[in-house]
C-alpha cells in the first residue's frame, strides 16, 4: 500500500465558507453565461477550485479536507446562494469523489496520486454491455445525466458484472480516466441549465478489476478501501447519495428569501395603498411562513446528516429505519424548499418571472433538481412507512435504502 504525503492545511468549515463567499461576485456575474452556454464557466470552476470547494470529500491523504456530510451540505448551500447550477456540480462532483474515496488504495492512487485536485463525475445506472477479460472487464455503453462531466478528470459508471460465461454475478461502479470516454451533448432542460449533465460514452474500454466497487456490497456498507480508520468513507452509501441532493436546495431557498427581503422596502403592492411591501401584514405573513419552511428544511437535512455522520464516526451501520428516514428527510427538505420558493414568488409579485429576475432562475433550478428520482417525496414516504411498520427490507419497493 502506498500513500501520498501532503502538507495541505485543512480549513475549518467557517474558513471554507468565507473563501466561497469571496467567489460570489464571479458566480453571480456569470449566471447568464452559465445558462446560455449550458455549462459552468471555467472561471467559476477555477475560483471554486482555488477556494477548495472541490476538495471537501477527497481523502486528507491526498490533500483533501475529508469533511463530514453536514459540512458538505453547508458548502453546497453556500455556492447555491450565488448559482444553483454551479452548486449542483460542486455537490455531485464531491459525492463522486467520496465514492472514489471508498475504493481500494491502488485505485485511489490512480485518481489522486498525481493530481490531488482530480474531479470525478458519474452515473450509477448499470450497462450490461460488459465482457470479462484477463485482469478486468471490457465495457461499452452510454450513461446519461452525468452532472459535472464537462469538468471531470475521471468518471464512474455503473456496470453489470459477468463471469467468463457472461452470467451476471454482481453489479459495480467502474472508474475510468477522461482519456477512456467521450461526452455526448444531451443536456437541454428548463432548470439547472448549466450543470452540463451530459452523456458519458464508452466503447470497448478496459477497466482493471481493482478499479471496481461492488454496488450491493456498498449498499451494505462494505467498501474496498483499506483505510478503515477514515470515518467519512464508512458512511452509509445510499443515505449519502440521497442526502447530497438537498444541499443546493437549501442555498436556493435562502437566496430566494434574501432577495425578496432585500427588495421589499422599495417595492409596492400594485392596486393597493401599500407603497412598500414591508408595510403589508399579508406580505409579512408570507415572508414569515417562507422563512419557517426554509428553517424546517434545514432541520430535516441536518438531522439526516447527523444520523449519517454519527454512525460513521462510531464505525456503525445505520439501521434500516434510519436509512429509510434519510430518504424521507431528503424528500421533505426539498419539498419544503420548493414550497417556500413558490410562496416567495407570489409575495414578490409577477415580476418574479421577468428574465432579469434571479427568482425565476432559482425557481427553475429548484423545480428541476427537486424532481430527481431518488428524491421523489411519495416514493420516499412509502419507503419510510414500510420500514416504520416492520415490513422487511427485502419486501420494500427499492433496494436503494
Amino acid at each position: 500500500m502506498t500513500t501520498t504525503a501532503t502538507t495541505a492545511a485543512v480549513p475549518t468549515l467557517q474558513e471554507l465558507l468565507a473563501r466561497i463567499d469571496e467567489t460570489r461576485p464571479i458566480l453571480e456575474r456569470n449566471v447568464d453565461q452559465t445558462e446560455a452556454e449550458r455549462r459552468i464557466p471555467q472561471e467559476n470552476i477555477d475560483a471554486l477550485s482555488a477556494a477548495g470547494a472541490f476538495r471537501v470529500m477527497t481523502p486528507r491523504r491526498f490533500g483533501g479536507y475529508e469533511m463530514t456530510i453536514r459540512e458538505k451540505l453547508e458548502v453546497s448551500a453556500a455556492v447555491a446562494e450565488s448559482c444553483g447550477s454551479t452548486a449542483w456540480v460542486v455537490a455531485l462532483t464531491n459525492v463522486c469523489n467520496w465514492m472514489a474515496g471508498t475504493l481500494a488504495d491502488q485505485a485511489q492512487q490512480d485518481i489522486w496520486g498525481a493530481n490531488p485536485d482530480a474531479r470525478v463525475a458519474g452515473v450509477l445506472n448499470p450497462s450490461s454491455d460488459v465482457r470479462k477479460v484477463d485482469g478486468g472487464y471490457e465495457i461499452t455503453g452510454k450513461w446519461p445525466w452525468a452532472s459535472g462531466s464537462l469538468h471531470a478528470d475521471w468518471a464512474l459508471v455503473g456496470i453489470v458484472v459477468p463471469d467468463e460465461s457472461g452470467r451476471e454475478v454482481d453489479q459495480a461502479l467502474a472508474f475510468l480516466p477522461k482519456s477512456d470516454y467521450a461526452i455526448e451533448d444531451t443536456w437541454f432542460v428548463a432548470g439547472m441549465k448549466g450543470t452540463g449533465s451530459n452523456t458519458i460514452v464508452v466503447e470497448n474500454v478496459f477497466v482493471p478489476e481493482y478499479r471496481l466497487a461492488s454496488t450491493p456490497r456498498a449498499i451494505d456498507n462494505e467498501y474496498p478501501t483499506e483505510h478503515t480508520d477514515e470515518a467519512l468513507y464508512r458512511s452509509s452509501f445510499i443515505p449519502v447519495l440521497t442526502l447530497i441532493l438537498a444541499g443546493a436546495q437549501l442555498g436556493l431557498g435562502r437566496a430566494a428569501l434574501n432577495f425578496v427581503k432585500e427588495k421589499a422596502p422599495r417595492r409596492g403592492i400594485s392596486y393597493t395603498k401599500f407603497e412598500h411591501q414591508v408595510d403589508s401584514t399579508a406580505f409579512q405573513l408570507q415572508v414569515a411562513q417562507a422563512s419557517m419552511l426554509i428553517d424546517t428544511a434545514h432541520l430535516h437535512a441536518f438531522r439526516a446528516a447527523a444520523d449519517i455522520d454519527d454512525a460513521a464516526a462510531r464505525g456503525e451501520k445505520l439501521t434500516y429505519v434510519q436509512r429509510a428516514r434519510v430518504r424521507a428527510d431528503t424528500a421533505y427538505t426539498i419539498t419544503k424548499i420548493r414550497e417556500a420558493i413558490d410562496l416567495l414568488l407570489s409575495a414578490h409579485g409577477a415580476s418574479s418571472f421577468a428574465l432579469i429576475s434571479p427568482l425565476q432562475r432559482i425557481w427553475r433550478d429548484s423545480s428541476t433538481a427537486g424532481r430527481h428520482a431518488v428524491a421523489d417525496p411519495l416514493v420516499n414516504q412509502e419507503v419510510y412507512g414500510k420500514a416504520l411498520l416492520g415490513i422487511p427490507y427485502e419486501e420494500n419497493i427499492t433496494p436503494l435504502i
